[in-house]
This record gives C-alpha cells, structure tokens and sequence, in this order.
C-alpha cells in the first residue's frame, strides 16, 4: 500500500459506456497501491459499478453532489481521481479541499475534429489517457482491459440466455445516429449463421417487434432485460454486433468478439473497444469512408445534421456480409 494514498474517491458521473471505461483505473488503484477505493456516480448508473470487486464504497447522487456533500466530507479522502472533468467534479473537489487529478480531455481537439474535420486527435484511447493522468501516483496499465461485473448468480444465468450459441444483437443507443438501421439489421438476419438474440431499450420496442413478426426465429429480449441480464447475455454470446453503445464497451470488458457500426461518432474520438494490450483484439469496425462529414458528434446526436444519414445508410450489404464471414473466421480459430 501507498501510505500516501490509503482512500481514493473516483470520479464518474455518466454514461454507460463512460462509466465502464474507468474500469482499469479502478482495478489498477485497489490492485497496484492497495487503497480503499469509492466511485461517485448517478443513482441510475448504480447498477454498472454496484458488483465491481474493486470498489469499496459507492456514493450516488441524482443531479447534485451537493445531495452528499456532508457525507463525502466525512470519508476524509488522500485524493480524488476525476475521471468526468468537468464543472460539477471541480466543484467537488473544491468543497472537499482534497488534492485531485485528472486527465487531458482533448476538447480543442475533438472540437476541430467534429466541426472542421481537421484531425488533430491522438491515435490513442481514451483509457491511455486515463493512464497518463494517473501515472504521477505510481499507477500502470496492466494490459487486462475493461472489467464488467453483472452480479447474476450461476443458478439464475440458463433462466437469461439462450441454451445454443447465439449472436447477441443491439439494436438500442441512447442517440438515433448510434443505432444501426433496420434495413441494415435485415441484412444482418439475413446473413448471419447463428439464432440472434436482439437487445436494447424500451426505446427501439417498436422496431424490435416489427423483426420479430417478419423473423420468427429472433429471440427479442428488447425492453425485457435489466442492463445486468444484457450484460449476462452479452457475455456469453459467440459475438456481438452493435452500434457506439454502452453494451459495446461491456462486450469488451468481457473480450466478446465485435463487430461495430459507426454512424455520427467514429473511432478517431478515441473511444472504440478497449480489449487491452494482454488479450487479442477482435474488433471489425463498418464505417462508411467515403464521407467526411463523421465524426459530426462526441456522443451522438438525435438526427443526422445533414439529413442524410449516409454514414450508415450507404453502410452495403456486401461489407456488412463480409465482416459477419470474417468474425466467423476469427471466431473459429480461438
């Protein structure tokens, strides 16, 4: 243990994905100098950080972290590790009067990247930036990745998924420019090898519905799962297709075999499958390169700004076939 630092405070208040992308930093703290560790986020991200191993404590707060502040005072943090950065963690940090680090956001950067698509950006991702903030208190990357915990017991697991391999499919993201569309998900049905279990939110309900009565063979679990269930299924799926989703990162973490769309956001942002320096890489990335105009947003927005949605649209059947043949490939020779 660093005497120096005996109880850390984390910092990350959203999303999903965000949120799973500390997971390194997490371990690497509780594992590499041996502190109590406690992660501050919102109340409806309780369920990605609750069953981590690595957190000691978990604080939430619903918009405020004036709602804990006391609370928090009373931990008597060494230090704060502030992975969000922005004006909410400052202020935390400020109120506690505890030393904090952090990170480079490169926001100049991804600006000129988005809305002038000149490319200063490092080839690097977004957790070697992690990395590089923290390594003034003696933390390394391990090279294991991203770590998820879904907390479903062994007893409970065959009541979730399905009892042959499968491809577990994602219809849902938080932003429309994220999902994959659904003539592209036809496509994939039409060519895929394997029985598809399609997984998402409330909000693609509708469309998961519509596949379901045209494909009697897709089992829909749409609006049916907690996020720990996806992630159950997640983790035992022979791969994943997906958009720029929290579940991308989660499939990650689990070193699930990926195949990515990308629509407004893109991998130059930094934040595509982190599978770690220890472990194979099997990521296929479906991006439309004939365009220029992605990435338009560092999250993703609810129409595409130029009307045309034609990073994904003009995605072709060929490409999307072709990479279903070629994770098949990679998948076989594990």
């Amino acid at each position: 243990m660093n005497p120096e630092y005996k109880k850390i405070l984390i910092v990350r208040f959203s999303s999903i994905g965000d949120i799973v992308i500390t997971s390194p930093i997490v371990r690497a703290v509780k594992k590499q100098l041996g502190a109590e560790v406690h992660f501050i986020t919102k109340t409806k991200f309780k369920s990605v950080v609750e069953n981590n191993p690595n957190i000691d404590k978990v604080l939430l707060i619903d918009k405020e972290i004036t709602e804990i502040i006391d609370c928090l005072k009373l931990e008597r943090y060494d230090l704060i590790i502030d992975l969000h950065k922005n004006l909410r963690s400052k202020r935390l940090s400020y109120l506690l009067g505890v030393k904090s680090i952090s990170f480079d956001k490169i926001n100049i950067q991804k600006w000129l990247e988005v809305h002038l698509s000149i490319d200063f950006l490092p080839k690097v991702h977004l957790v070697d930036r992690y990395f590089e903030g923290v390594k003034q208190i003696g933390i390394n990357d391990d090279g294991e990745g991203l770590d998820y915990f879904h907390g479903i017991r062994a007893d409970e697991i065959s009541k979730i998924i399905p009892a042959s391999k499968y491809i577990a499919l994602v219809l849902g993201a938080t932003y429309m420019t994220k999902r994959i569309p659904i003539e592209k998900v036809e496509i994939i049905i039409k060519n895929a090898k394997l029985p598809i279990v399609l997984l998402g939110g409330n909000d693609v309900k509708e469309e998961a519905n519509t596949l379901c009565a045209n494909h009697k063979q897709l089992i829909n679990k749409v609006g049916k799962t907690s996020l720990n269930e996806s992630a159950c299924i997640v983790s035992k799926s022979t791969f994943v297709i997906t958009g720029d989703t929290g579940l991308m990162h989660i499939a990650a973490a689990y070193k699930r075999p990926v195949i990515v769309f990308w629509g407004s956001t893109n991998i130059k942002l930094g934040m595509y499958p982190f599978f770690g320096k220890n472990h194979p890489k099997h990521v296929l990335h479906i991006i439309n390169r004939d365009i220029n105009c992605s990435p338009c947003s560092k999250i993703g927005k609810e129409k595409c700004p130029k009307s045309h949605f034609k990073c994904m649209v003009d995605i072709t059947e060929n490409q999307i076939k072709k990479s279903l043949e070629e994770i098949e490939l990679k998948k076989g020779s594990d």
